[in-house]
């Protein structure tokens, strides 16, 4: 792998800002940023990337690559959660697992949203159908996880009525609306339409996401003392179970599409966990999981391996 790569993405603006959200909690600071601002930098983000998406997307011809690579997407959010599962169990109760399960089965929406500025800063473009792949992969790891409890726990009674609610969510959940949303304006948008906008869906992009990532970074800090209580092995698992899935998609998706940046952010799906969508559904679901293990796990650990890691060694595989 090229040393420079992993240079550039370690000096990038954006996960400095996340290592000074976590040096600030370390030193107690005051540092914050306030909940209604994040909530819509949050929403910005998403709808920047569901709009920029769909502008390319209107550009594309729907072609068999397009059909596979939603399905294949879909796959994979249904499939991960099954084998992290039993791995899981190993160490956790059923309801642990199954939220953990479903976390790594689905995406982190900002993990996409930093790999689209990796792909900007080498002169590539994300294809608008990616981000279609992206939005369909929140419900079925959702779904998949809930399966996986309702099978396996001993009080299964009474648990399809949860799972009804919670698959409801998962298509309703505010980060999935705003992202499929923006999708399909994007796509019904003229060009001409689209450029009135784009000063403010593009060009702030990157400031929003650099504040973004302090603010997650704060949230990491003020969760990692807690996480740290139960052992390594949810440490080793945040680390080493997202490479894999990364590394083991990015070269199968070689059968999916010859496209570095496709194959590239098709690595970058199946490593990056949820810290949104999922625990909010869960939330609902499974009051029973203890979302002091799957949000740590996430945030302060998934989430900084794969910025810092994952994003060079997914592009080097894809051929970049």
């Amino acid at each position: 792998m090229n040393a420079q790569l992993l240079i550039e993405n370690l000096t990038n603006p954006a996960l400095l800002f996340f290592a000074l959200g976590i040096l600030a909690v370390m030193l107690r600071s005051d540092l914050e940023i306030p909940s209604n601002s994040s909530k819509f930098i949050s929403l910005y983000l998403l709808f920047s990337i569901g709009f920029r998406g769909g502008q390319e997307l209107a550009h594309e011809t729907f072609t068999m690559e397009i059909g596979w690579s939603l399905l294949f997407g879909i796959l994979l959010s249904l499939l991960i959660p099954v084998y992290t599962f039993f791995i899981l169990r190993q160490r956790f109760n059923v309801y642990d697992s199954g939220a953990i399960a479903a976390a790594y089965g689905s995406i982190s929406a900002v993990t996409f949203v930093t790999a689209t500025a990796y792909l900007m800063a080498h002169n590539l473009n994300l294809h608008g159908h990616m981000v279609a792949v992206m939005a369909l992969m929140e419900a079925p790891a959702i779904v998949s996880g809930l399966l996986l409890i309702s099978m396996f726990s001993q009080k299964a009674d009474g648990f399809a009525i949860r799972k009804r609610h919670a698959f409801k969510h998962a298509i309703t959940n505010g980060s999935v609306m705003m992202i499929m949303g923006s999708l399909i304006i994007g796509y019904l948008a003229s060009e001409d339409q689209a450029q009135g906008i784009k000063p403010f869906t593009t060009d702030l992009f990157r400031g929003f996401l650099a504040i973004f990532l302090l603010d997650m970074g704060i949230e990491s800090g003020k969760k990692l003392k807690t996480f740290f209580q139960y052992g390594w092995f949810p440490v080793i698992f945040a680390v080493i179970i997202p490479l894999i899935n990364g590394c083991c998609v990015t070269l199968l998706s070689a059968g999916i599409s010859d496209d570095v940046s496709n194959r590239f952010m098709f690595g970058v799906l199946a490593a990056s966990a949820s810290y949104i969508a999922v625990p909010a559904a869960l939330k609902v679901s499974v009051p029973q999981a203890n979302p002091g293990i799957f949000l740590p796990m996430a945030l302060a650990v998934t989430f900084p391996v794969n910025i810092t890691i994952g994003l060079p060694l997914y592009f080097y595989l894809a051929g970049g």
